[in-house]
């Protein structure tokens, strides 16, 4: 066991995403970027929940914001206590392995993909209504195109847009409401009656739990904004989940509302993807239509822009934990990671083109995604109380309110799979292949060492020209194994050391550990520390422990200058659950992990 050592590259140079920090969102512009994702969920839900709620649908849709109450202390509780981006990812990263984790991202992945797609389709479909002669499709990829533009300018500017969509979307909102009102005070409640009077098929309770299913996907885009979280200002997270619980409570519930008082439950279905403008059409007249065509538009883009951002936040942390290429991480002049939103874009007209603008079947990707990432998040959310006692976190979320808003939304997704049982077949063609790829990069040691293993079976029998290929294969797995990882500590027993080496073994690529122990004077340093490394070092012979003593403080400061000088990203740096009395918040460490 060494004093002190160098370390080599693991792969084309790592980008620190944490070392040009965005000053932050503040609560308008953080609220505007998700809100417009949920809040879009009022031009189709009212309309899905009404199909297979009848008249109940006003109490599924309020059944549905008493759920997404609960996982505001969910989701409050999870990124207070890891402040870092990934959302789902970044919860079971820190309480599970990477591989559990990155089944959350591949979800949360698809949902974006359907999301941005479905979104600018649904939005080109809009603008048709007002300009027959609009081709759609390719209306659509502009429409794709312009918001990567945005995104890869920067999430200041694409902030300014989502504000100004999103103020609008509320107004008009508002504004339909209010004529719509004002309309039934001058003409009466006559069709609310009527539709109250019909009875609903099979029953309240078949009502209820069919409609809470439809319902539920008007809360799509609630988790958008904990894949950003290290973009926005301290303090913002637990606002625009405020505001989007606010905004979903108010509008959805009126707007079902409103349509049963406008419109005869027959004839629901005829207007289905556009019911808020046929509701503005005979409350105001067609000009009220035509405003509530334009914000639908507009609003629906601004979920496109929602894609783009939180896909961005979530790629680039995946990438940091060599869950994707390395490459990825490139940055442009403006500090953004223009290659992730360029894939995006692509895989997303991909998938336009693949469909022929038939994005029926994407639903059921969007559903199934949507649904299980917010299962997972309530399950980040156990694993973190029981994993991670002790860590800080400003808010906790009670037992009661994670396992029922877990079993709601487990409810809302049976119900959507039992309403449409094509959409797992459908949602299988795409999950696999974006598993595949995530796990083919977590398991690329051993894949390279199978490689390696048939190379030279092959060079056996045909000597000379195979013994560079086995050379290349093999410095490959050296140069990834060299990847030197740190471990903080304070003078953990063997037990906790022990546990923090297995983990590093079973999770990360590296035959390298710096452990690393900061004190004030070196007499400090616990004798038993040192023997207990001795022992660790020999009984893994394949990793390399390296014991360094720091004199000084353990802050913020000195691990950026400890990942500068060692050349080791500190999102490959690892510390113990830090205490109540810690002075530091997580996300002011810069990406270090927890691991035990």
């Amino acid at each position: 066991m060494t004093q002190a050592s160098s370390q080599t590259a693991d792969e084309p140079a790592v980008e620190h995403l944490t070392a040009q920090r965005h000053p932050g969102l503040s609560e308008l512009p953080a609220t505007a970027i998700c809100g417009n994702d949920i809040t879009s969920s009022c031009l189709y839900v009212s309309a899905l929940a009404i199909l297979q709620a009848g008249h109940y649908a006003w109490l599924a849709l309020l059944i549905v914001a008493a759920v997404l109450f609960l996982f505001r202390k969910i989701y409050g509780e999870v990124v207070g206590a890891l402040p870092l981006n990934g959302g789902a990812y970044n919860a079971l990263l820190n309480t599970t392995s990477k591989r559990v984790a990155s089944l959350a991202a591949c979800l949360t992945l698809l949902s974006y993909m359907a999301t941005a797609v479905i979104s600018a389709s649904e939005a080109m479909h809009y603008v048709h209504h007002l300009w027959n002669g609009l081709p759609v499709i390719g209306a659509t990829i502009g429409l794709l195109a312009l918001f990567m533009v945005l995104a890869i300018i920067g999430i200041s500017e694409s902030s300014k847009v989502a504000v100004v969509i999103f103020v609008t979307h509320i107004t008009t909102l508002t504004l339909l409401l209010v004529i719509g009102g004002w309309y039934l005070f001058s003409h009466g409640l006559g069709t609310l009656i009527a539709n109250f009077s019909t009875p609903v098929e099979g029953g309240i309770g078949r009502a209820l739990f069919f409609g809470f299913a439809a319902a539920m996907l008007g809360i799509s885009g609630f988790e958008s904004s904990s894949n950003y979280v290290e973009e926005q200002a301290p303090g913002v997270f637990p606002k625009t989940l405020r505001n989007m619980w606010m905004a979903v409570t108010v509008f959805n519930p009126g707007m079902a509302l409103l349509a049963l008082a406008l419109v005869p439950i027959p004839e629901v279905e005829g207007h289905k993807e556009a019911l808020l403008s046929h509701m503005g059409g005979l409350a105001g007249g067609p000009w009220l239509a035509r405003i509530v065509s334009v914000d639908a538009a507009l609003v629906l883009s601004g979920a496109v822009l929602t894609s783009f951002v939180g896909v961005n936040g979530l790629i680039g942390r995946m990438t940091l934990d060599r869950c994707l290429p390395q490459a990825l991480l490139k940055k442009s002049r403006r500090g953004t990671t223009y290659r992730i939103i360029i894939v995006f874009f692509l895989l997303s007209v991909s998938v336009l083109l693949a469909t022929k603008g038939e994005l029926s079947a994407l639903a059921g990707v969007y559903t199934i995604s949507f649904l299980a990432v917010m299962i997972l998040f309530g399950i980040g959310n156990i694993l973190l109380k029981v994993k991670r006692a002790r860590l800080p976190r400003p808010t906790t979320a009670s037992w009661p309110a994670v396992l029922i808003g877990i079993a709601a939304v487990t409810v809302g997704l049976v119900g959507n799979l039992l309403l449409n049982p094509a959409y797992v077949k459908v949602f299988l063609y795409y999950f696999i292949p974006t598993v595949l790829v995530v796990f083919i990069m977590l398991g690329r040691i051993w894949l390279l060492r199978v490689c390696l293993y048939f190379i030279r079976r092959v060079s056996d029998m045909i000597a000379g020209w195979t013994s560079a290929m086995s050379q290349t294969i093999r410095g490959k797995i050296d140069q990834i194994n060299s990847q030197q990882f740190v471990f903080f500590t304070r003078g953990d027993d063997v037990a906790a050391l022990n546990r923090a080496m297995l983990y590093v073994r079973n999770n990360e690529h590296t035959n390298r550990i710096k452990v690393v122990t900061v004190v004030e004077e070196k007499k400090d340093v616990p004798a038993k520390l040192r023997r207990d490394l001795k022992f660790l070092d020999e009984a893994y012979p394949s990793i390399d422990i390296e014991f360094v003593v720091l004199k000084g403080e353990f802050t913020p400061e000195l691990i950026r200058e400890l990942s500068q000088e060692w050349d080791v990203p500190m999102n490959f740096m690892f510390i113990g659950s830090p205490g109540d009395h810690f002075l530091y918040g997580l996300a002011e460490l810069g990406g270090v992990r927890l691991i035990i």
